[in-house]
C-alpha cells in the first residue's frame, strides 16, 4: 500500500508542476520573462516518474521504489531548485520506506518523509539561505512533528496551512523577493508538492486558492505595500550571473575538496549524490574554473549552463518545428564542401537566415531550451564534411558545443559566439572550401566587429541602475546588463543604438522577432538614416519568442 501511495504522490506532483509550471516561473527576481523554476521542477519530477516507469509499477517493491526515485531524482535535477528538490524527493520516499519497514501507516511516512527531506536538503547546500524553499521545506517538517496521527485529513490541511504561512513569509527574509514583488518560486513548487501528498491521503482534496500563481499575477497583491518602503538591499538585478550544473564521477573524499574550491568561486551552490555519482549546482560568473574544479575532482558530464538574467521560454516554436534540439532536416547540403558548419537557431526565421547563409545543420533551441550534446553529435554524423565549425549562439550553448566537439570523431572546433547576430556575422565570411583553421580566423575576426543588443518587456515592477522599472517597460540589453528602460518599444531600442553607434559603424541588423511591428521597425529606421545618414540598415524576421528585436552594429 505504501508503495501505491508513493508513486502517487511523484504522479500528482507531476500533474500539479506541469498544470502551474508558468505561473511558477512567472514567480522571477529578474524583471524579463525568463523565469524557469516551475519548468525544472516539472522535468525533474517528470525524471522520477520515468525511473519508477522503468521497472513495473505494478509489480515493483517499496525498497526498489524509494531507489528508483533516489536515482530519478538525482540524475534529472535541474536548477538550484530541482538540485534540492532532489533531496526532499529522496528523503520523503526513505521516511515512507521507514515507516512501511516499521508497519506504521503512510501518515507516519510522511511525518518521516519531510523531516528527512528537509535534513538532506539543508545538508546539501552549502550555504543555506532563508527565504527560499529550504525555509518552506523546514517550516512543514517542523509542523509534521505535531501531528496527531489518529486525523489525516486534519494533519493534511495544517501541513499545506504551515507551508503557505513560510511561503508568504520568504520576502521578509529574502530583499530581493521583496523587491521584485515575489514569494520563492522553489517554495511556491513545495506548495504545490503539499498538494500531492494532500491529494493522496484525501482523495476528495480540492486544491485551495493560490493567489501568488494566479495567471498574470508576479507575486501576492500585499507585497507591493508591505516592502514598498524597503530600499534596494541587494543591487542593480541586471548583474550577470550564470548557473553551471552537471553531474560529476568522484569519490567522496574528493568531493570535500571540490566543495571548497566552489566555496571560492560562486554561491547557491548545491553537491548532492551517492555512489560516487553527484548532482552539482553553482551560480559564479567564472564558467571556466567552475568545470575546471569538476575536471579535477573526477570526471564531469551533462554540463549545463545558463545564462540567470537571459533564460527564455522557447518550449511553443521548439517543439512545434522540430521537437526539442531535432536538427534540421533542410540545411544546406554540405557535398564537396571542405568544412561544414552546424548552428543553434532559436526561431523558424533565424534558421532560414542561417539556411540562406549557408549552414550545414540547424539545431533548433536556445536559452532555457537548450540543445543537447547529443542533438550537436547527431547533426555533426548527419554532414559529408571532416571539418566542422559549431555556432552556439547562446553562452548557454557553448559549453554544450565544446563537448559535442570532444565527441566526434571528426575535426570539430566551437566558435564560441553568444548570439545570433555574432552567428550571422561569423557566416559573412564562411568558405565551404576553406580548411577550417582558415575559416576560424577570418570569422572569428567577423565576430568581434560586431556590437549585439536585445529588447524585450518586463513583466513586473523592479530596478536597475537607471532607476524603476515598470511592469510592461521595454529594456534594451546589451553585454553590459540593461542599457535602456522605456515604456515605449521604439524609444527603448533607439536609446540602446544610441549607445552602440559611433562614426565608425557601416551597418545596423535588424532582426524582428515576436512583439513587433512593421511601424516600429519603420521608425528605428528612419531615426538611424537621419542621425547617421552614412550607415545601411538590413532588417529581417527571425520569428524569436519574447524579444522583439534584436540588434546588431558592425
Amino acid at each position: 500500500m505504501s508503495t501505491k501511495k508513493l508513486i502517487e504522490v511523484i504522479e500528482f506532483s507531476v500533474e500539479f508542476l506541469g498544470r502551474f509550471k508558468d505561473s511558477v516561473n512567472r514567480l522571477n527576481v529578474y524583471p524579463v520573462p525568463d523565469g524557469d523554476t516551475g519548468s525544472n521542477l516539472s522535468l525533474t519530477f517528470q525524471s522520477v516518474l520515468q525511473e519508477i516507469h522503468a521497472s513495473d509499477r505494478n509489480s515493483i517493491d517499496l525498497e526498489d521504489c524509494v531507489s528508483a526515485i533516489s536515482k530519478g531524482a538525482l540524475m534529472g535535477a535541474r536548477g538550484n531548485s530541482g538540485v534540492i528538490f532532489s533531496q526532499i524527493i529522496r528523503g520523503f520516499a526513505e521516511g515512507v520506506r521507514l515507516a512501511g519497514e516499521s508497519d506504521r501507516d503512510f501518515l507516519q511516512g510522511v511525518v518521516w518523509g519531510l523531516q528527512r527531506g528537509s535534513e538532506l536538503a539543508d545538508k546539501a547546500v552549502l550555504k543555506p539561505v532563508e527565504g527560499t524553499i529550504l525555509t518552506v521545506a523546514r517550516r512543514a517538517a517542523d509542523t509534521a512533528r505535531t501531528l496527531h496521527m489518529d486525523d489525516p485529513i486534519r494533519s493534511i490541511y495544517l501541513l499545506r496551512e504551515s507551508s503557505v504561512e513560510a511561503l508568504l513569509e520568504t520576502p521578509r527574509l529574502l530583499p530581493i523577493l521583496a523587491e521584485a514583488n515575489v514569494v520563492d518560486a522553489g517554495g511556491a513548487g513545495f506548495v504545490l508538492f503539499v498538494d500531492a501528498v494532500a491529494k493522496v491521503l484525501d482523495p476528495e482534496w480540492k486544491q485551495l486558492d493560490m493567489p501568488w500563481l494566479e495567471p498574470g499575477v508576479a507575486g501576492p497583491n500585499d507585497l507591493v505595500e508591505l516592502f514598498e518602503d524597503r530600499g534596494s538591499q541587494f543591487g542593480d538585478v541586471s548583474e550577470l550571473k550564470y548557473e553551471v550544473m552537471f553531474l560529476l564521477e568522484a569519490t567522496d573524499a574528493a568531493i570535500d575538496g571540490f566543495r571548497e574550491v566552489w566555496a571560492g568561486i560562486g554561491d547557491s551552490i548545491v553537491v548532492v549524490g551517492q555512489n560516487g555519482l553527484w548532482n552539482c549546482h553553482i551560480h559564479t560568473d567564472d564558467i571556466g574554473a567552475s568545470i575546471e574544479a569538476g575536471i579535477e575532482a573526477g570526471r564531469p558530464r551533462s554540463i549545463r549552463v545558463t545564462d540567470l538574467a537571459e533564460q527564455v521560454s522557447e518550449e511553443r516554436w521548439v517543439v512545434a518545428a522540430h521537437g526539442s534540439g531535432a536538427p534540421d532536416p533542410l540545411g544546406v547540403s554540405d557535398e564537396g564542401a571542405l568544412t561544414a558548419v552546424v548552428a543553434v537557431a532559436n526561431g523558424e526565421g533565424v534558421g532560414r537566415i542561417f539556411r540562406s547563409m549557408g549552414v550545414n545543420r540547424i539545431v533548433m533551441g536556445g536559452q532555457s531550451m537548450n540543445p543537447s550534446t547529443s542533438d550537436l553529435v547527431a547533426a555533426i554524423d548527419e554532414l559529408e564534411a571532416e571539418q566542422v565549425i559549431i555556432l552556439p549562439n547562446n553562452p548557454n550553448v557553448i559549453p554544450v558545443a565544446q563537448l559535442a566537439s570532444e565527441l566526434s570523431s571528426r575535426h570539430v572546433v566551437v566558435l564560441p559566439t553568444r548570439g545570433v547576430i555574432e552567428g550571422f556575422a561569423a557566416l559573412m565570411e564562411f568558405d565551404p572550401a576553406a580548411e577550417v583553421s582558415e575559416n576560424m580566423q577570418t570569422m572569428s575576426q567577423s565576430v568581434e566587429r560586431v556590437v549585439a543588443g536585445e529588447v524585450t518587456r518586463a513583466i513586473r515592477s523592479s530596478k536597475w541602475a537607471g532607476g524603476r522599472i515598470a511592469k510592461g517597460d521595454f529594456i534594451g540589453i546589451g553585454r553590459e546588463g540593461i542599457l535602456s528602460v522605456e515604456s515605449s518599444l521604439a524609444e527603448a531600442s533607439k536609446k540602446m543604438l544610441q549607445i552602440f553607434l559611433f562614426p565608425g559603424s557601416e551597418i545596423v541588423t535588424v532582426i524582428e522577432g515576436e512583439g513587433s511591428t512593421q511601424a516600429v521597425t519603420r521608425e528605428i529606421s528612419e531615426w538611424i538614416a537621419v542621425k547617421w545618414p552614412h550607415v545601411e540598415v538590413e532588417i529581417h524576421h527571425g520569428g524569436q519568442p519574447l524579444y522583439p528585436y534584436l540588434f546588431g552594429v558592425e
